[in-house]
């Protein structure tokens, strides 16, 4: 892979990513609307998922695409529509008329987030029970990859990324963390498994408290994760408290997603 664009490249994820996916040979092709400062090995494009001239410009010369763009969040639905449904729309569509043959969709557990705790590990092939209009968009962003993957022959892996951060960031996170170094290693795996075709698969690391959600598929493709979050437990305990299995958190695979919180009339 000796060109790869990246869209949210200043996001955490892109953040975390462009050291670790850094090769000698390789250019990394950001895009974001934040001004980005391109290192070594780097290109920066200033510009939008929903942009598709823009994208198609981008992905000119690309050998894989890894879609990180779009909100991050919860969001009310039209915003949701325009950024992530809309703009995943463009990226398969933008990497379809440039000729890329693969793309990497950053997807999330929130796509099947009300999952229970009964069905753990919930498996790659599973019902989507998408927690939120956030999770929607990850649905409909899976379905868009496979869609580019049988009618146009491209290769597609979807990563449910579960909790991505420098360091757990709470308790519910010793289960769910993908560790930075993780990370690099799955979406690595992503840019160079053999003809993957289409693919839905987790990102998470092998954490000690885990078993939420398979690792067959991401293993698969020759991810092997070396990090765990229980290093973390003595401090998270110290800063939070013991845990709780009857905190709501724990209650779904979506973990606070699925809080009425996030209800439509409270956004």
């Amino acid at each position: 892979m000796s060109t790869i664009l990246i869209t949210g490249a200043a996001g955490g994820v892109g953040g975390i990513l462009r050291p670790r996916l850094a090769r000698p040979g390789r250019t990394l092709r950001l895009l974001d609307l934040a001004e980005l400062t391109p290192g070594e090995g780097e290109e920066a494009v200033q510009g939008s998922v929903t942009d598709l001239d823009a994208l198609v410009e981008a992905s000119r010369g690309v050998d894989a695409v890894i879609h990180l763009g779009g909100l991050s969040t919860e969001a009310p639905w039209e915003r949701i529509l325009e950024v992530n449904i809309n703009g995943t729309y463009n990226v398969f569509e933008a990497a379809r008329r440039a000729g890329v043959p693969r793309v990497v969709f950053a997807s999330s557990n929130h796509a099947v987030g009300f999952h229970t705790p009964d069905e753990f590990p919930v498996p790659e092939v599973t019902t989507a029970l998408p927690d939120t209009y956030y999770g929607v968009s990850k649905v409909a962003g899976e379905a868009l990859g496979a869609l580019y993957a049988e009618r146009y022959g491209m290769d597609v892996i979807s990563v449910r990324i579960l909790t991505c951060f420098l360091e757990p960031p709470d308790l519910r996170a010793l289960s769910t963390w993908l560790s930075p170094d993780d990370a690099g290693r799955l979406f690595e795996a992503c840019l160079t498994a053999e003809k993957p075709g289409y693919r839905a698969i987790y990102g998470v690391s092998a954490n000690t408290r885990g078993g939420w959600v398979s690792l067959d598929g991401a293993r698969a493709l020759g991810y092997e994760s070396r990090d765990d979050a229980e290093v973390f437990h003595d401090a998270l305990t110290a800063k939070f408290g013991p845990i709780d299995p009857a905190d709501p958190v724990f209650a779904h695979l979506g973990g606070g997603f699925c809080s009425p919180r996030l209800d439509a009339d409270n956004l």
